[in-house]
This record gives structure tokens, sequence and C-alpha cells, in this order.
């Protein structure tokens, strides 16, 4: 197995563990460090033909910006408080699974018509996981760690599919972030310390 490493990999394997690192303390530093792993992805996925993967990245700067206001500004105008956790809501999961099944199918057929890509529908996946999961993480929503989760491990065989090793150790050290944001999103729950403490005290 052949390693070939560009510093636009190392670079935007730092970065997006920095990133990654940051969401899960929930430090708004996370969202402008992001988009500089961003910019570092858009070129090493579109040298590797991971197109769906490089148009992403230009997705995940808008949503950054968003993310960056919605963080500092509580969700909407006149709110100065931090945004909380929660968890998602039916409606939400419906539209979220909606957007998905539609984003899938779409790339899939456009990717697999108008681009030399060899893996158009797990491309069109994970672009389709991770949209959802961002979407989740600009809203706080605890879920958005499980749709990280999902996206990750069908990230890091791909990666390794096409020679991407570093940053298939990269996504692979995601993973473990994930489940470490999601078991330290869930302990900020609205009520959940009260919880316990009764619980504790029972």
């Amino acid at each position: 197995m052949g390693w070939n490493t560009s510093w636009t990999e190392i670079l935007g394997s730092a970065t997006g563990a920095s990133c990654v690192w940051l969401v899960a303390r929930q430090h708004v530093a996370n969202w402008p460090i992001g988009i500089a792993n961003n910019v570092f992805f858009i070129v090493l996925f579109a040298r590797t033909g991971l197109y769906a993967d490089a148009g992403l990245q230009i997705v995940f700067i808008a949503l950054a910006a968003y993310g960056w206001w919605s963080w500092t500004h509580g969700g909407g105008p006149g709110t100065a408080g931090a945004l909380p956790v929660r968890r998602t809501t039916r409606a939400e999961w419906a539209g979220l699974a909606a957007a998905g099944a539609v984003g899938v199918l779409g790339l899939t057929l456009l990717l697999g018509r108008v681009t030399d890509s060899t893996v158009p529908f797990w491309d069109a996946l994970t672009t389709a996981l991770s949209l959802m999961a961002t979407y989740g993480q600009c809203r706080k929503l605890l879920e958005s760690w499980w749709l990280w989760i999902a996206a990750d491990l069908v990230y890091i065989p791909l990666y390794v599919y096409k020679g991407l090793y570093l940053t298939s150790v990269l996504y692979g050290g995601f993973l473990l972030l994930c489940v470490a944001g999601l078991a330290g999103w869930r302990r900020e729950l609205p009520g959940r310390a009260a919880r316990e403490a009764v619980e504790a005290t029972a």
C-alpha cells in the first residue's frame, strides 16, 4: 500500500481534526477553522475525482457562516444567549429524511451521467449525510452526531479505496470524536443535570 500524501491533505486533516474537537466542546472557533478545512478539501477532492465531496465543501462554507451566526445569536433576532443543545423533532427528522433521499438519488444520477466518478452512489450518500449532519450541528441538534457517525462509517473505507489513506485515518479519529461529542452534548440537554441530581439522591 503506497502513501502519496500532499500538503493539502495534511493541512485538511489538521484543520478538520481541530474543527471536530472544537464542535464537541461547543466552541465557536470551530466555524472559521472549519471554513479553512473546507477550502483545503475542495482542492483535495477535486484532484481525486470525489466531485460531490468537493462541491459539498462550498455548501459547508455557506452553512458555516449560518452556523457561526446561529451559535452566537441564539438562533434568532433579539436573542443574545448561546444556542442550547436540543433533540431533533419529528418534523425535522421528516424534513431531513426527505431531503436526504432526494439528494442521494439526484446526486447519484448526476455523478453517474456527467462525471467520471467511480463511486457515484457512495459519494452521493456521504454528501447527503454530511449536509444533514451539518444542518443539525448549526442548530445544535443532538442527533446530528448520529448522522456524522453514519457518514464516517462510509467515509473511512471510501477514502481507503480512493487512496487517501491519511484522510481515512483522520475520519477514524472523527468517528471517535463524534462519539465523544454525542456524549458531551447529551449532558448539555436542558433539564438533564437536574434529572441526574434527583436520580442520584433517590
